[in-house]
Order: structure tokens, then C-alpha cells, then sequence
């Protein structure tokens, strides 16, 4: 089909971007706890959860379409066919952002809408929604950042073995050089993967998340591919991109917690930790898997066969900035039968465990008030994170998410009061401000999220947005929530 998308507008110079960014309504005075100064405060979204459009352009089914459009996948049947209709409203979402005063939008380019098959040359339909989008965003002096991989693999590739197959990462590279090639000139700072611990332990693993496979093997396999995915692409990245132009991955990373000092407890931690981050952080950043974690999963893949000669010095290429997203702590045990102890944790029902290689542990939920999603609040583990990835690690960072589901409640004057939001967001920026005061090199804040939108499995059940949609007419509506975290922006900091 012809693409609806305006035409793109003349790229802005940096000059323009700062004559059009919101002036300041006043002095305001400098809060308790202020942030650096040219701390990036921001929002994010993901393509499939907001875009819409899913047939217009060229665009193909991803895997969350085929997965959304299964019977007992996603709550209600809920899909992402309108979602939002970001993709035909973006500049009033934009307008949006610029009243907020956001200085940053972390979105996420629909992989389907850019290379239909995951193969062959870009669809210029597709590519020009994103230029369009990103001058707008110039042109209000919000300063874009991209990320390449939010979990919408195009279904064509999932059908010849998708991530578990060696052949994915590399179609993955060639995208991520189609997109830098068009987008480099207005796009400044790139994600090459949103938590793929989500993708391939819940796609692969548990089954919950799109494609819906349950094979411990597979999800080990994926990861791996992941990680090769994200080192391949960093080198395309750099050969197409501007030599200042930024790279980064953001990590669902967990705050692993024993519930106890008992060893097996202890133990059990160990366990997770591996699975859950340092398959990850390994190669990533000391070009190396755990020799924990081969041990834990060598009865699943054969690691020696899967990793080949020079895979993990690509996947250990240099990145500028490490994106963290958290939400909740983990407190983990060896497997017993106590209060409040689960097989899973908090990532949907499925009697398939996420962990291989611990799937024998017990969860448990931690102490404190929960989210709408039965998380508990607890903004110390994002503090310990932080300050445990500068002493190891000394990378620049973003929180590239974090905030929380609530039941909102439109009132009688259809405003939107939304207080444990707001204290949720205070008490992870006082977490974050705490771990720059440590040492942490923390450069900005990305809220989960800017709009209501589709909530993956949950469907349209769970509202995280600081603004709401009304899902019947589309119409955007700032929470109390989203003109509060406006005042901090405005003064740089919280009280």
C-alpha cells in the first residue's frame, strides 16, 4: 500500500533543535536533589505496542502479530493492530512531549516496516515514517534515540528458526545497516536490543512472550544469537554511522537477591544471577560466557559447538553507553514449599520456566506496596545496579526504562489523578540520584511509558503511561503524573 506519511522535512542542524526547545516559564529554584546538567529526561515506547498501521506501508506480520492474533495468547485476544495509532499521530504525540518538556524519545523501529522478509533491500515507505518522525521530533528540539530490536522480529525469519538459529544474527546486522544508512543523518544515538533476556527466555523459554516456544535449549540458543546479533550489528552500525554518533544495548538486568544467607539460598542466587544477567554482561563486557553458567546448562547445548571461533570478540565490541531497564527486585531460594513462593516470577503464568539451568528455584516476592502487575516497589535494587555496573564495568549509563502500572481512574472532570505513580517515579529518581552521588556516570531517564499502550501478553488490561489513552476514540489525556515529572524536568531535579 502507498505510505501515509507526510513527507520528511529538511534535517535540523543541532542550532535549530535548541531554538525550537521549550522555553522556561521561569527560574525555577534549583531542587534538593539536582540532577548533571545536560542529564537527557525522557520517555520510551516500543513499535508494536504503539505504532498501529500494522498493514499499511509495506509493513509484514511480525511475530507479535502472529502471537496477538493465536487464541490464549494475549488477555481479551487484545492486539496491536491500532494500538495507539502512533503511526498517524505522531506529531501529536510529539506536540505532547514538547508541552511535557521532554529533552529526549527513546522509541523502537518496527523491523517489519523497514525490511518486510528480514531480508533484501529497505522499504522506503518504511523508512520515511522514521525520517518524518525524527525531524518532527528535531523540530521541537527532542533529541531521538532508536532502538533497532523491541522484540518484533519479522515472522518470515521466525519461520526458518528465528533467534535459535545462527542465521538470524546476521540478518539482524544487515538491518541495522539499512536503518544507520538512512537514519544516521538525523539519529544520534542507537540501541541495538531492548532486554533480550525477554526475548529469548520468554519467547523461547517460557512461552509467554511471541513466538510462544517452550524449549530451554532454544531459549540458550537465542541468547547466544542475541549477543552475536548485537556485536554484528555494533560493527554495522559503526561503519554506517557518524563517528560521534553513540551505541548502546539496554539490559533488563536483575537485582538478584537470596532470601536468606543460608548456602543453598546463596547458591540459588548464583544461579539466577548467571542466567539472568551475566549471560549477558560476560561476553558483552569481558568476552566471555561464565564458566558457572556453562557448567549449570551443559546439559542443554553444547557450548563449544554454539560459540564459534571469533563470536565473542564481536560480541564484545566497545559500546558507548549501557542502558539499564528495572522495575523490580528478585529474591530467590533453593526450591521449597513457604508463603508466597512461585515457580515464576511476576513474567506471566506458564508452567514452563524461564531458567534454564535453575529452574528448580523458588521466587519470592519482595517486601513493600505492589503495581498493578503484582511487582513489588522496591526503587534500592535500581540503586545497587547501578553502582555495582560503574565499579565493574565504568561505562556511561541510561536508565532506559523504568516506571509502573497503576489502576488509574478517570474522574468526573475526566482528569486523571495518579499519585502512586508519582511517588513511584520520586523514589527511583531520589534511587538514581543516589547512585550518582556514589560515582555512577548515570546520563538520563527514560519513563516507562510516555502513552498507555499494549501491554505485550497483558494486552490492553495494564496502563503504564504518565499519559492516557482512551482505547475507544485514541484521545491522549496527561495523567497528574506526566505534569509532575514536567515540573521536575523544568527544574532539573526532585525535592
Amino acid at each position: 500500500m502507498t505510505s501515509t506519511v507526510p513527507p520528511a522535512r529538511t534535517t535540523a542542524t543541532p542550532a535549530d533543535r535548541a531554538a525550537a526547545a521549550p522555553a522556561a516559564l521561569s527560574t525555577p529554584e534549583p531542587p534538593a536533589r539536582a540532577f548533571p546538567p545536560g542529564f537527557r529526561w525522557g520517555a520510551a515506547t516500543a513499535a508494536y505496542q504503539i505504532e498501529g498501521a500494522t498493514a499499511e506501508g509495506g509493513r509484514t506480520a511480525s511475530i507479535w502479530d502472529t502471537f496477538s492474533h493465536t487464541p490464549g495468547r494475549t488477555a481479551g485476544g487484545h492486539t496491536g493492530d491500532v494500538a495507539v495509532d502512533h503511526y498517524h499521530r505522531f506529531r501529536e504525540d510529539i506536540r505532547l512531549m514538547a508541552r511535557l518538556g521532554l529533552t529526549s524519545y527513546r522509541f523502537s523501529l518496527s523491523w517489519p516496516r523497514i525490511q518486510p522478509t528480514g531480508r533484501g533491500p529497505a522499504l522506503e515507505s518504511g523508512l520515511d515514517f522514521y525520517r518524518a518522525l525524527a525531524d518532527e521530533l528535531a523540530a521541537h528540539g527532542i533529541r531521538p534515540v532508536a532502538t533497532l530490536y523491541h522484540w518484533d522480529l519479522p515472522q518470515h525469519l521466525e519461520d526458518v528458526g528465528g533467534w535459535p538459529a545462527r542465521d538470524n544474527a546476521e540478518r539482524f546486522a544487515d538491518y541495522a545497516a539499512l536503518a544507520a544508512q538512512a537514519l544516521g543523518d538525523r539519529i544520534d544515538t542507537w540501541v541495538t536490543l531492548n532486554e533480550p533476556w525477554c526475548s529469548a527466555f520468554l519467547g523461547y523459554g517460557s512461552g509467554v512472550h511471541a513466538p510462544g516456544r517452550t524449549n530451554p535449549a532454544d531459549a540458550l540458543r537465542a541468547a547466544h544469537h542475541l549477543n552475536l546479533g548485537h556485536g554484528l550489528a555494533v560493527g554495522a552500525l559503526r561503519a554506517a554511522l557518524p563517528s560521534a554518533a553513540e551505541i548502546a544495548v539496554s539490559l533488563n538486568l536483575h537485582a538478584v537477591r537470596p532470601l536468606s544467607g543460608h548456602p543453598d539460598d546463596l547458591a540459588a542466587a548464583r544461579r539466577i544471577d548467571a542466567v539472568g544477567n551475566r549471560i549477558f554482561t560476560g561476553p558483552l563486557f569481558s568476552g566471555a560466557y561464565p564458566e558457572d553458567l556453562l557448567a549449570d546448562t551443559a546439559h542443554l547445548v553444547d557450548w563449544d559447538t554454539l560459540v564459534r571461533d571469533g563470536d565473542l570478540a564481536e560480541i564484545s565490541r566497545p559500546i558507548d553507553l549501557l542502558g539499564l531497564n528495572y522495575y523490580t527486585p528478585t529474591v530467590v531460594s533453593a526450591d521449597r514449599d513457604t508463603e508466597n513462593a512461585t515457580r515464576h516470577d511476576g513474567h506471566g503464568d506458564s508452567e514452563h520456566s524461564p531458567w534454564p539451568g535453575a529452574d528448580d528455584v523458588s521466587f519470592h516476592r519482595a517486601p513493600g506496596e505492589l503495581t498493578a502487575m503484582g511487582w513489588p516497589i522496591d526503587p534500592s535494587g535500581l540503586t545497587d545496579l547501578l553502582t555495582s555496573l560503574h565499579r565493574e564495568h565504568g561505562l556511561p549509563l541510561l536508565v532506559t526504562e523504568n516506571g509502573a502500572a497503576f489502576e488509574d481512574v478517570v474522574g468526573a472532570d475526566g482528569s486523571i489523578d495518579d499519585p502512586e505513580r508519582i511517588a513511584y517515579i520520586r523514589a527511583h529518581l531520589a534511587a538514581i540520584h543516589q547512585a550518582v552521588e556514589a560515582g555512577a556516570d548515570v546520563r538520563g531517564y527514560y519513563l516507562w511509558s510516555l502513552l498507555d499502550n499494549f501491554e505485550w501478553a497483558y494486552g490492553y488490561a495494564k496502563r503504564f503511561g504518565a499519559v492516557h489513552v482512551d482505547y475507544d476514540t485514541l484521545a491522549r489525556t496527561p495523567k497528574a503524573s506526566a505534569h509532575w515529572y514536567a515540573e521536575v524536568i523544568r527544574r532539573g531535579g526532585i525535592d
